[in-house]
């Protein structure tokens, strides 16, 4: 008869050390916000004023962009009004009766910024009517739960009650992100529009500089101070931190970058189990233990700096015959109380029930020995 029970149930050290910087304490950049969350299981490392409802400036053109995108096509050629025309600050320049396409427009608001881009994406979707454009905006903000947003302008330029927060802003990438076009646009440093005239360049300053950046968005007004969302891809999983209202570029970019390093360093990509025996299981007639292979490898990403407790569950004994490759246990690995992953443990070869004359050798065998223990 199979028996199972828990063969062990052993607390791992990583394979390797864990990588510098693991156990530091969080950065804390100059700055009013910050927030930073792993974006894969949503679990929010480090924080703080994450609700302050704060001017975001240009990172306000990801919505921009989502609302934009759900009433124009990228193909598709619009003309730029005289209002987009005359908005200050960064811009492209656009000329007013300008043909340009919604794809190049939205190059220029996300690649550089630009606030004639943007206010060409609402006036154009919205059929000139700037007021409406706002107003899906902010449904579309209540829609995706950004309880800390309200949006006054398709730009982002100081205006009173243009505000959002960390946590929102997050949230916000995120959505951003999951659309094809706004995610290949995000990650480049240069773009070229209008048939490769006029070049576009980025104020995202760790493009291509923190190890596996992808965007997302930068903002900097007088009254926002200079502000960003930043998205990180490692194997596994992605990192998102926010910073908003640092004082100048040069604090904003150190900030982010010390917050970045800070929570890639927090996890591992580990091996957790291989296919390599766990555990024995005894059989009957004689036979040798059969060893218990793990059916395949169990990659997870985890916890740097945090014990793992590995538990072997499987047959003690089983009956014959086992055949290779038959399900006698599983091996299972744990991280703060919560199951990583499983996997099987199998039969490493297969091993036959004896026939009759095999079996009464056995027994004969068996009670000869015993009976010889009986002797003084």
């Amino acid at each position: 008869m199979r028996r199972l029970g828990v063969v062990a149930a052993v607390a791992l050290a990583l394979l390797a050390p864990a990588p510098a910087g693991a156990g530091a304490a969080v950065p804390q950049p100059d700055a009013r916000a910050f927030y930073v969350v792993n974006a894969t299981t949503g679990e929010v490392l480090a924080a703080r004023n994450a609700r302050a409802r704060l001017p975001v400036a240009s990172i306000t053109k990801l919505m921009t962009a989502i609302v934009a995108l759900r009433h124009l096509r990228l193909d598709e050629t619009v003309t730029v009004s005289r209002s987009a025309a005359r908005v200050g600050e960064s811009r492209i320049p656009l000329r007013p009766g300008q043909e340009v396409t919604v794809r190049d427009l939205l190059a220029g608001a996300l690649v550089q910024s630009a606030n004639d881009a943007a206010d060409a994406l609402a006036d154009a979707a919205a059929d000139g009517d700037r007021a409406l454009f706002v107003s899906w905006m902010n449904a579309e903000a209540r829609r995706l739960g950004l309880a800390d947003t309200h949006f006054v302008r398709p730009d982002g330029l100081d205006v009173p009650g243009h505000v959002s927060s960390a946590r929102d802003v997050y949230v916000l990438a995120r959505a951003a992100m999951r659309i094809p076009i706004v995610r290949r646009l995000v990650r480049e440093r240069e773009d070229t529009i209008e048939g490769g005239r006029v070049r576009l360049h980025t104020w995202n300053d760790l493009l291509g500089v923190f190890p596996g950046l992808v965007g997302v968005k930068t903002g900097h007004t007088d009254e926002a101070g200079w502000c960003q969302v930043a998205a990180v891809r490692r194997p596994g999983y992605t990192l998102y931190a926010v910073i908003l209202g640092s004082p100048t570029r040069a604090l904003r970019n150190d900030g982010l970058r010390r917050l970045l390093a800070w929570g890639v360093s927090r996890f591992r990509r580990v091996a957790l189990v291989r296919p390599h025996a766990y555990a024995h299981a005894a059989l009957g007639y004689g036979r040798p233990a059969v060893p218990l292979v793990a059916a395949g490898t169990l990659v997870r990403v985890v916890h740097a700096d945090r014990p793992l407790v590995r538990k072997v569950i499987a047959a003690t004994a089983a009956p014959l015959p086992v055949r290779r490759g038959e399900r006698l246990g599983r091996v299972e690995v744990w991280q703060d109380g919560k199951l990583l992953g499983a996997e099987p443990l199998v039969a490493a070869r297969s091993v036959a029930r004896p026939g009759l004359g095999g079996r009464i050798r056995w027994y004969a065998t068996r009670t000869v020995h015993d009976l010889w223990g009986l002797l003084p």
